[in-house]
């Protein structure tokens, strides 16, 4: 199914975002620091800044108290922007999503998802830091991969 269940998680993610906040957020950050990774400085970004600054049309876009969200397609690929309003709920959407795989370019205050070639491009023009989600190989046992590959 590819990175397509990724769409079906955020609209359920930033319930539980608002709930874990805290507790999963103390003492994390995603913040970039451009001079240990050789790249931009990534900047905190709405979802239009961050659509403009990717070129792209956003589709599919949906907000909701605490994050927007919305899907592109341009010539680097298909990938998904999501613009959060504080470091906490960034950091409770990421310590969500990750159990289910997936490739992640972080920034300050935004995340895009992809494949990794794609956010590899993303990043000359966005910043941020390229962070992997847990690994869904086929001995990963959980039960829930069907349909990952």
């Amino acid at each position: 199914m590819g990175s397509r269940h990724h769409l079906g998680l955020m609209k359920t993610v930033p319930l539980c975002a608002a709930a874990l906040a805290l507790p999963l957020a103390a003492g994390c950050s995603a913040k970039s620091d451009a001079s240990a990774t050789g790249g931009k400085a990534a900047k905190p970004a709405s979802l239009a800044e961050l659509a403009q600054q990717t070129d792209c049309s956003l589709t599919g876009k949906r907000k909701v108290k605490d994050l927007e969200q919305g899907n592109c397609k341009t010539s680097q690929g298909r990938f998904v922007l999501l613009s959060f309003t504080t470091d906490n709920g960034m950091n409770a959407w990421l310590t969500e999503a990750k159990p289910w795989g997936g490739t992640y370019l972080v920034g300050a205050r935004w995340v895009a998802v992809s494949q990794e070639q794609t956010l590899q491009s993303l990043r000359k023009e966005l910043g941020g830091k390229i962070v992997q989600g847990d690994n869904h190989g086929p001995s990963h046992g959980s039960g829930h991969g069907a349909g990952h590959g």
